[in-house]
């Protein structure tokens, strides 16, 4: 097993793929409403939202316990509706020298759209475990705004 690893989830949303874009390019700290049991705080601290080199910080909640991070966004694609992010302070740099998340959304028609998050890190050292439980965060708020948009259509 190496320090440098990728982990990918894919998630099948009824939402309009376009609408989860939006949120997460422009109006990512209203995922706070949406989840709040997991994410507690998120706040733009440089740039804009949705801009390449804005950063980012975060509270939120993994199996219990609270945790912070600092991101910045480095790369935004609109036509494969993708963002990156690159963690750049945080708790999660105690166990990783690099975390970079993104995710991207796949649509086979209005309603019909497959959400991708992918994850790669390098481990400070063997005895980390991998990022798992961090991409079921992922995959639990990915739901979480699925039931809210489905539950609120704009």
């Amino acid at each position: 097993m190496g320090l440098h690893g990728k982990l990918v989830t894919q998630i099948s949303i009824k939402a309009d793929g376009d609408i989860f874009f939006h949120l997460f390019k422009h109006k990512l700290h209203h995922i706070t409403n949406i989840c709040p049991q997991m994410v507690q705080s998120v706040k733009l601290i440089a740039g804009q939202w949705g801009t390449v080199g804005s950063v980012i910080s975060w509270k939120y909640t993994q199996d219990g316990a609270s945790f912070t991070a600092k991101e910045i966004i480095e790369a935004v694609d609109e036509e494969k509706r993708s963002i990156t992010y690159k963690l750049i302070e945080g708790d999660l740099m105690a166990a990783y020298n690099t975390f970079k998340l993104s995710f991207s959304i796949d649509s086979k028609g209005e309603l019909d759209n497959v959400v991708t998050w992918t994850i790669e890190y390098e481990k400070k050292n063997e005895s980390v475990p991998e990022p798992s439980t961090f991409l079921d965060i992922c995959r639990s708020a990915t739901q979480e705004i699925e039931r809210h948009y489905i539950l609120v259509p704009n």
